[in-house]
């Protein structure tokens, strides 16, 4: 960067000044043509010869005649007010040129060679850093402010990690305050959820919520957190994803969202054999967790339990026909009657058993107990 500032400043370039060297290039390059044609002009306007005709003195002329007569006719007053505008134009340009010519001679002082020799160190400079001139000023003028600001670079890196360090302590007692917070809600989320999977035919299961602190700091603080599941009383505790089936895994998470459904943020929960392995009033203590997270969130559940379907708000049912060639589901949104019948069906295997049915309005009369 000073390697570059330095050629820089040597060059020295000025806005525009590329433009304005091809102007003067041109005009030295055509020097003798453009002194013939100026000084033609400017003797057909002005010559210095004695009685020599010329443009101002023609004009000077013809001004003077109509002057002469103009108390005869008043209407020649416009004439000669025009000849006299023309005459005062024709000075100026004379004037003009006069100066023109004189300019011919000197441009700036510089010869033809000097004023090439400039362009070509513009055009290597404007290669090299942009590809225009006004790049050029715009590069060294951003570059001289960069330089400024790495030449004290030195204090601002000692203020810096200055701040860095009063920064990282007020992080770390930040994250030892989460971490605490964060032990107390595990062991509180971790008793209630075992006293909720208790309930879902998990009875001996325990959940741990385990909350490790270590060095390093992250955006979310220092701990990790694992959750464990004790399949059984004095079993060693694994990760769920080790030791819980699909079933099991489904009860625990529904464990967890009854436990937090007043500060859940989810607005829907899909459970798939969440109802595995369980029945009889298990299977109804499932239904009415299910339900209260439900006054929180949307909650869809594939089930094939009717303890756990009776507690639905809307109850669909899903059948699944098949021929040589198609299968084909189909989806039926039931009403009162039709799921009083499939309840019954699910219950016992019967379309038309009265027990069945007198079950089934048992449940839907339990389930809007507790929804209500």
């Amino acid at each position: 960067l000073e390697e570059s500032l330095d050629y820089l400043a040597k060059l020295s370039p000025k806005p525009n000044e590329d433009v304005e060297l091809a102007e003067i290039a041109n005009r030295l390059t055509h020097t003798e043509d453009l002194r013939v044609a100026a000084t033609l002009a400017h003797e057909a306007l002005a010559t210095e010869t004695f009685d020599a005709l010329d443009a101002i003195g023609l004009v000077g002329r013809a001004r003077k005649a109509l002057e002469a007569v103009i108390a005869k006719d008043p209407a020649l007053e416009a004439q000669v007010e025009a000849l006299r505008e023309i005459g005062s134009n024709l000075n100026d340009v004379a004037a003009n040129l006069s100066g023109y010519l004189a300019g011919l001679e000197s441009e700036s002082g510089l010869t033809i060679d000097q004023v090439q020799e400039r362009r070509s160190e513009l055009n290597v400079a404007i290669k090299r850093f942009g590809g225009t001139l006004d790049a050029v000023i715009a590069f060294q003028t951003e570059g001289q402010q960069r330089l400024l600001a790495l030449d004290s670079s030195t204090d601002r890196i000692g203020a810096i990690e200055q701040q860095v360090e009063e920064l990282e302590m007020q992080a770390r007692s930040l994250a030892s305050k989460l971490s605490e917070s964060r032990t107390k809600a595990a062991l509180e989320l971790s008793k209630r959820v075992s006293e909720e999977l208790a309930g879902l035919a998990m009875s001996g299961s325990k959940l741990h919520v385990k909350v490790e602190t270590g060095d390093s700091l992250t955006a979310s603080g220092a701990d990790s957190v694992s959750f464990l599941l004790e399949s059984y009383s004095g079993a060693e505790p694994r990760p769920i994803g080790k030791g819980a089936s699909g079933g099991e895994l489904s009860r625990i998470m529904l464990a967890i969202e009854v436990v937090l459904a007043s500060s859940a943020e989810t607005p829907t929960f899909i459970f798939d054999e969440v109802d595995a392995g369980v029945g009889g009033a298990t299977a109804i203590e499932l239904g009415k967790r299910l339900a209260a997270l439900a006054k929180n969130a949307q909650v869809i559940v594939v089930t094939h339990l009717a303890q756990v379907a009776a507690f639905g708000d809307q109850h669909l049912r899903v059948t699944k026909t098949s021929d040589a060639q198609f299968t084909a589901s189909d989806v039926q949104v039931l009403d009162d009657q039709t799921r009083t019948e499939e309840l019954a069906r699910m219950l016992s295997g019967l379309s038309d058993s009265q027990a069945a049915r007198e079950n089934a309005l048992e449940l839907r009369k339990i389930a809007n107990e507790v929804n209500s």
